[in-house]
């Protein structure tokens, strides 16, 4: 290959050999297979030819790379005996790697002792010889107490990068870089990393609240000094420092700063750590006591509360949602997640909609618009006597409104908009995701889901007729569900047919239905949701409608042109919850009644951007509390995800957290008084989540598929939610919990695991992600090694082409697209018997079909969901399964989850959680 060079381990750059590599291969096919004649002739011409594939491989455009790390040829080496199916030989070939790195290392700290000592660049500019003793020291604290890790291995990691003159900053990131990038060989080492960015941490934050004084040694001198720097900073609420600092000083746990993962904390300090000038000068246990304080302030013990919240997060039994976490104690609180709206049919009603977006979007909300009242293409203006462009033109606006508003410059603003399918506008309305067409009539940054009746999914399973109409001709749809809806949508049809109707289109439903199928299978939008189920089962169909729900799809709150609705989040980490061989009921019991406390008093010290809003949650009191953690929890229970007993869990979990949580909102009722709409709703007259199914049946007239099973007492707490009432409208709901679960160090809500090695990439960076329950098991069962890493790699994170894995972990540790789809449905069916609202659900197809759709979304409006989330497939490509030593997670080793046939990198759901 004339022009390519070779970049060797000591800088040498040398010209490309192709024998070397064909020697390479031939001896190790030779060890693996023998060396008969057969067998090396066999062997010769297998490795000619994947000698010319790695050629080829290292050419980019039919154009010759100037010069490679000898690293990178070598990782085209290892590909190409891996997808020729080589494997064993690809083994023996990375065994021998890194048998090689190993003895680098130790030649380089060996090395490493005589070497001119290097020379370290304080902050001040002036030069010191670099304390190696310091550094060992600093190195070895931070792998203290962890099995499996090697303070000699992230040194000599880290020495390569070392240079004369280095400076500090610069040191300490060497350090912590290093021990990342051997997290894929003991996921412990994420630990080490984070240990050594909790120590650069804790030197700037210092630096900030002490300035030139003397240090202190204790966390507790350093809160009261924070407290105090933090107001002058005017980033806190100079409320908090009247609190008894000393008291709250006291109760700090700083041994909990070591619970971190390097991914949770260095997500705190890009993202939720306060600030000034860019010095980061909160550190972990002031963080979580700061959101405490701030959600504590009305309380009459305050200090008391305060403590018990701080105990809540620190400990992660128990996390707020992001708004929550950004902005308790600070001078703006707005510390909600979610915000629902109802944009009118009016221009003036259209603008201050968006505007409204642009001011919730601000300090962190994310938001679901109903637009179905605002009138289709071709309906008449009256004030103009013209005709109207349709919703479409609108929703262009209101998508650039939020990719103009990011959130405070924390992260990208999120909307979505609803549509109901009887909108004339609806076919148009598919297509907004698409990336042909007129782009004046896209919005490419905009989610957007369907609002569906029950009327719509009975005309579909007919193989019947189904009309669309425009709002302005049809406003009786709107506020209307169920039954009463079915009437109202069949009269208006007679219209249309007498001709009383000027703008309406009839189609076939199943059409309809297949493309809605189809726009989520190219796109990942729109979502699909149910109205009637939201509606007939919402406890608050006696003052209002729901129109639509957010932008993660869990919210389930009524909306109008005067009341925006608001939801408050957290959630349960189920994990932290498992204890025995089952759920720990008194703990989840504790766990509970303080987060609905919590949550309930984020309702009155919040800062509220628009008023109808305030008056909204201030009347109703929604909150949302949720779980994660749910696949840990499996896995230590060993229940496979795919399974019954998965399902029984669910429904088991699920059960507990509702109990608790309502009979916690009944106590705080008994004590602070009920919500002001409480009087009509179901919760008085004694319908909990679970009786409603029996309303949703009745309104369809046909039976909803999920199991009724219920342990705990029930009617006890019928009788009691009448007597005391209920001091919060709705009570839960299961976010994403993308970011909090990150900061946890748990996986993500109710999620099944996306791969067991991967690499995830958000707005702090790109991390390597091993489940650190399977290294456990290989390690016992003798297989964990750096060939089951490159076979995790090759195999996307699969265990189950790997022959020497067993079928009980295969079963146990099988990812997202190994789980039949059905098994996610059937699990968020039993949880949703129990939830009055709803939960982020998103589905996974490894092989998706038009059927395979068609037959798992009517799976889930017949098991009684009220909404879905995202439909996930496997990318059409995947990323070349390159090492990641040494590349510092900038390479993927596995192809990313995107929606399906898109592209989008919006897996989080970053505006709830």
């Amino acid at each position: 290959m004339p022009g390519l060079s070779v970049i060797r381990r000591n800088g040498a750059v040398t010209p490309f050999d192709p024998m070397k590599i064909a020697v390479a291969m031939t001896k190790a096919f030779l060890a693996v297979e023998g060396g008969s004649a057969a067998a090396s002739r066999r062997v010769h011409e297998t490795v000619e030819a994947l000698t010319a594939q790695v050629a080829a491989a290292l050419t980019r455009g039919g154009e010759a790379r100037p010069a490679l790390p000898i690293e990178d040829i070598q990782d085209q080496v290892e590909l190409a005996l891996m997808r020729g199916g080589h494997h064993k030989v690809a083994r023996a070939y990375v065994l021998y790697r890194e048998e090689r790195a190993a003895a680098r290392r130790k030649a380089e700290a060996t090395a490493a002792v005589a070497a001119p000592a290097l020379r370290l660049r304080r902050d001040d500019g002036t030069l010191a010889p670099l304390d190696e003793a310091a550094l060992a020291a600093t190195v070895a604290a931070a792998c203290a107490g962890l099995d499996g890790v090697s303070a000699d291995a992230v040194l000599a990691a880290a020495r390569q990068g070392l240079y004369d003159g280095i400076a500090e900053a610069e040191l300490a990131q060497a350090l912590i870089l290093a021990a990342r990038s051997l997290v894929e060989r003991q996921p412990d080492y994420s630990y080490v990393s984070a240990r050594l960015l909790l120590a650069r941490l804790t030197r700037e934050a210092d630096g900030f609240v002490f300035g030139d004084e003397a240090r202190s040694a204790g966390y507790a001198d350093y809160f009261l000094a924070y407290v105090k720097a933090g107001i002058a900073a005017e980033r806190l609420d100079p409320e908090l420092g009247r609190f008894d600092l000393a008291r709250l000083a006291a109760a700090l746990k700083p041994e909990r700063d070591l619970q971190f993962q390097y991914l949770g904390l260095q997500t705190l300090y890009d993202r939720y750590l306060l600030h000034s000038g860019g010095v980061r000068f909160e550190r972990p246990q002031a963080f979580f006591m700061r959101v405490a304080m701030g959600v504590a302030l009305n309380e009459i013990d305050r200090e008391a509360r305060a403590i018990a919240f701080y105990d809540l997060l620190s400990s992660f039994d128990f996390m707020a949602s992001t708004p929550t976490l950004f902005n308790a104690g600070t001078l703006r609180p707005q510390l909600s997640s979610c915000f629902l709206t109802t944009v009118p049919d009016e221009l003036d009603g259209i603008f201050k909609a968006i505007r409204d977006n642009a001011l919730l979007a601000k300090y962190s909300g994310g938001l679901g618009n109903d637009w179905t009242p605002v009138r289709g293409l071709g309906a008449h203006i009256k004030g103009t006597n013209g005709e109207s462009q349709g919703v479409v033109p609108f929703l262009k606006v209101a998508n650039d409104t939020a990719i103009a508003v990011n959130q405070g410059g924390k992260r990208k603003g999120a909307v979505c908009a609803y549509l109901e399918t009887w909108h004339i506008d609806i076919e148009e309305f598919l297509d907004l995701r698409k990336n042909t067409g007129d782009d004046r009539r896209r919005t490419h940054d905009m989610n957007t889901a369907n609002w569906v009746p029950d009327l719509f999914m009975q005309r579909v399973e007919a193989d019947a007729a189904w009309t669309l109409f425009s709002p302005d001709e049809a406003t009786e749809l709107h506020d209307k569900t169920g039954t009463s809806f079915a009437a109202a949508y069949e009269a208006l049809e007679e219209k249309a047919a007498r001709g009383e109707v000027k703008v309406f289109r009839r189609v076939r439903a199943m059409e309809l239905w297949r493309r809605m199928l189809t726009m989520l299978f190219e796109t990942g939008h729109p979502w699909i949701t149910f109205k009637d189920p939201c509606n007939i089962r919402s406890p608050q169909g006696h003052v209002g409608v729901v129109h639509s729900s957010n932008l993660c799809t869990e919210i389930t709150l009524n909306s109008a042109r005067d009341e925006v609705a608001v939801c408050n989040l957290g959630s349960v980490n189920l994990m932290a919850h498992v204890a025995d061989g089952g759920l720990d009921g008194e703990k989840l019991a504790r766990t509970v009644a303080t987060a609905m406390r919590f949550l309930d008093n984020v309702i009155d010290v919040n800062f509220y951007t628009i008023p109808e809003a305030r008056r909204s949650n201030l009347r109703h009191r929604p909150v949302g509390l949720g779980l994660m953690g749910f696949q840990d929890a499996l896995q230590a229970l060993r229940i496979p995800y795919g399974s019954e007993e998965a399902a029984a869990f669910a429904d088991e979990s699920m059960e507990a957290i509702a109990f608790h949580a309502i009979a916690a909102s009944a106590s705080l009722a008994a004590e602070r008084g009920r919500y002001a709409s409480f009087d009509g709703s179901l919760w008085s007259r004694g319908i909990l989540p679970l009786d409603s199914i029996a309303m949703m049946e009745e309104a369809r007239g046909a039976p909803v598929e999920v199991d009724r099973t219920a342990r705990l007492d029930w009617d006890g707490l019928r009788e009691r939610v009448r007597t005391a009432g209920m001091r919060n409208s709705n009570v839960m709901a299961i976010a994403p919990t993308a970011t909090i679960s990150n900061i946890c160090g748990v996986s993500q809500s109710i999620e099944p695991a996306y791969q067991n090695l991967y690499v995830k990439s958000n707005m702090s960076g790109d991390f390597t992600v091993v489940n650190a329950a399977l290294v456990k098991d290989l390690a016992t069962r003798g297989l964990w090694d750096e060939v089951m890493v490159a076979d995790l790699k090759y195999f996307d994170g699969s265990l189950g082409p790997i022959d020497r894995v067993p079928a009980d972990l295969k079963a146990l540790y099988a990812t997202a697209f190994e789980i039949e789809p059905r098994w996610l449905v059937e699990a968020a069916a039993r949880r949703q018997k129990w939830i009055d609202q709803s939960q982020s659900l998103n589905l996974y197809m490894a092989a998706p079909s038009g059927r395979a759709l068609d037959e798992l979304y009517r799976l889930a409006w017949r098991k009684g969901l009220k909404t879905t989330y995202y439909l996930r497939a496997r990318a059409a490509t995947a990323v070349e399964k390159s090492t990641l030593n040494g590349t510092d997670g900038r390479l993927n080793a596995v192809a990313a989850a995107v929606p399906l046939a898109c592209a989008i990198d919006d897996p989080d759901c970053e505006a709830c959680q």
